[in-house]
């Protein structure tokens, strides 16, 4: 792997300097945001002050993002109101955060959702509560509302100095290659409609509803590229594809990566519509807020941030929940509790965990994650090829690309726009790519993005108003072969005792929205049947 200085020289000698190349213009005002480590050492370092008072609740769930959220969801829509939602930072929402400007709203991570298919019942029935899927939930082809559908063209891909249309490459390409591209469609249209022994399709989504043939389960023992090259796919406009597609959901390179999560990201995604082509997408300016926001709604005031869990004890009545506010500890006495947080801080805070859960907590690895938001006047100078899209890709970049804000609201004609750039730091490991976050000045991160983004938009520096800089060190939990299926996952997402229940996507092994509202929505349904609940 890159080392952490290896990944810095990338950036050039004017970012390591933190100053922009002599004779173009200065670097944009902007803030260094995400990676709260005070607090992460604050949990190691102990020292919190005793509870100052007590408080009871029936139901306490720790995690404000989308597992919390749609815990607290599902509850409301059981008639159950005896609960509080417990959010660290100062607002929920997790890796579906937002920000807004003068001008629109803009992502801080997950940016959409692919059409939902008929095993995502929770996913169909959120957005008809939110009116985007129209009629019935449950049809073959839902009719969207047409405002959430992502405006075309969705996507092109920058390579050789011209924009090609869609993310696959296709010109200057040799007829052996584009043949090996027609084959790997048709393979991958083949595994959407795959089915085990038992039934279940090979690949679903949630995948807790994936078939449990051994066959298929075995593709979790090797990596992507194996597979890839195993099946005759050697092209290499296709491992680009394959490695573009895990570092954009996973934080992993397809190398690095489980087949059979990499070949899940392809296979999954077969919903359709009445009114869109099947590879569509909804899409908001702001990303998956929006959704986030229609499960939040449901919680209203019974979300708390500010809110920092640093003591959990299981006892024959309740859960002991000491958390801090500032300076002032409060204790919750709660019946059932939720940790909808990520999986790896549990031990941390939870004395009595048992020692095979403790395990199966701590075996992840988490993927370090850079997120940037760029502020721009106008829209930048274009090369040749396809018209702009929403999701504009770089074939030769260690970067994602960006998506563009305004796009959905083109017909508004606005004069500006907000450009959002992706980077998974996979080149190093995780440890590596959380120390380089940390370390790393904001100067030297918006040098290396605007660098980056003027091989494709000369002017692009010109017309930079801001440029803020989120950092995630704990991202998603990453896939790695053998993660899913054959290590300690099924433990954290069987493990239940009578007053603790766990909802995360870490506990599906990969972060997606339908895999974390799943989970919670799970989570939300062991603890009304625990308790007696009757569920509607």
């Amino acid at each position: 792997m890159t080392s952490r200085r290896d990944f810095l020289a990338t950036l050039g000698a004017a970012a390591l300097a933190g100053c922009a190349p002599a004779g173009k213009a200065p670097l944009p005002p902007g803030e260094l945001l995400g990676m709260n480590h005070a607090l992460g050492h604050r949990l190691r370092e102990g020292g919190f002050p005793a509870p100052a008072e007590i408080r009871k609740v029936g139901i306490l769930i720790v995690g404000g993002g989308i597992s919390g959220l749609s815990a607290a969801w599902r509850l409301a829509h059981a008639g159950v109101d005896d609960f509080l939602v417990l959010e660290m930072d100062s607002e929920p929402g997790g890796n579906s955060r937002a920000g807004q400007s003068p001008l629109v709203a803009y992502p801080w991570g997950a940016h959409y959702l692919p059409l939902p298919t008929k095993e995502s019942v929770h996913v169909r029935r959120l957005l008809a509560e939110l009116g985007v899927l129209q009629g019935d939930p449950a049809a073959e082809k839902p009719h969207y509302d047409e405002r959430f559908l992502c405006a075309t063209p969705q996507e092109r891909v920058y390579r050789n100095g011209l924009w090609d249309e869609g993310l696959l490459p296709h010109r200057g390409l040799d007829a052996a290659e584009r043949a090996q591209q027609k084959r790997f469609h048709e393979r991958m249209e083949e595994l959407k409609q795959a089915r085990g022994s038992d039934g279940r399709r090979a690949f679903a989504i949630p995948m807790e509803l994936s078939s449990r043939d051994p066959e298929w389960l075995a593709l979790d023992r090797i990596a992507f590229s194996e597979w890839l090259n195993d099946n005759g796919f050697t092209a290499p406009s296709l491992h680009w594809l394959a490695n573009y597609a895990t570092r954009d959901d996973y934080g992993t390179a397809h190398t690095q990566t489980s087949a059979w999560a990499g070949l899940h990201y392809f296979a999954c995604r077969s919903g359709e519509a009445a009114n869109a082509a099947s590879d569509a997408v909804l899409t908001q300016p702001d990303g998956n807020a929006w959704l986030m926001r229609g499960l939040a709604a449901r919680a209203g005031e019974r979300i708390v941030t500010g809110a920092m869990v640093w003591r959990i004890e299981e006892g024959k009545a309740s859960v002991a929940v000491d958390v801090l506010f500032g300076a002032k500890t409060v204790r919750y006495e709660a019946r059932k509790l939720i940790w909808a947080a990520p999986a790896f801080v549990l031990p941390r805070v939870w004395g009595g965990m048992p020692g095979e859960l403790r395990a199966a907590a701590l075996s992840g690895e988490y993927a370090p994650w850079l997120v940037a938001n760029l502020h721009l006047s106008d829209f930048p100078e274009e090369r040749h090829g396809a018209p702009s899209a929403w999701d504009n890709v770089f074939y030769d970049s260690p970067g994602l690309g960006y998506v563009v804000a305004t796009h959905q609201l083109i017909r508004r004609h606005l004069s500006g726009t907000v450009f959002t750039c992706y980077r998974a730091l996979h080149e190093m490991t995780p440890a590596d790519g959380r120390r380089l976050l940390l370390e790393t000045p904001r100067e030297t991160w918006a040098e290396g993005i605007l660098a980056e983004l003027e091989r494709v938009h000369p002017n692009i520096r010109k017309l930079s108003t801001r440029l803020d800089v989120f950092r995630n060190g704990h991202a998603m939990r990453r896939p790695v072969p053998g993660s899913l299926w054959y290590g300690q996952r099924q433990k954290l997402a069987d493990f239940q005792t009578q007053r603790i229940t766990l909802a995360h996507a870490d506990l599906s092994g990969f972060s997606l929205f339908e895999e974390a509202q799943y989970r919670g929505v799970v989570a939300a349904e062991r603890v009304m049947a625990s308790s007696g609940f009757r569920k509607l």
